[in-house]
């Protein structure tokens, strides 16, 4: 297949979809494109999003916030201030 920077035709799609397949699977994303105009993307699959993940994600975020503090100022001067 002579492919250029992600980029497919629509036939050479269809005619080639398993090797796209094994390319996307192994993390490129290829553009399918109908007479050079963009029409649809195949992206692989985020692996990981699950709820365990998710909750680990917001504790992390809460460990980092817990960790941080203005020292006496307040945000409604901080925006006061970024808005001068």
């Amino acid at each position: 297949m002579s492919v250029d920077k992600g980029d497919v035709g629509a036939y050479e799609a269809k005619t080639h979809f398993s090797e796209l397949l094994e390319r996307v699977e192994n993390g490129e994303e290829v553009t399918i494109t109908r007479h050079g105009s963009p029409v649809a993307r195949l992206v692989p699959v985020r692996r990981g999003n699950t709820r365990e993940a998710r909750k680990a994600a917001i504790e992390a975020m809460r460990q980092l916030a817990s960790g941080n503090s203005l020292k006496g100022l307040r945000i409604k001067d901080l925006i006061a201030e970024g808005r001068r």
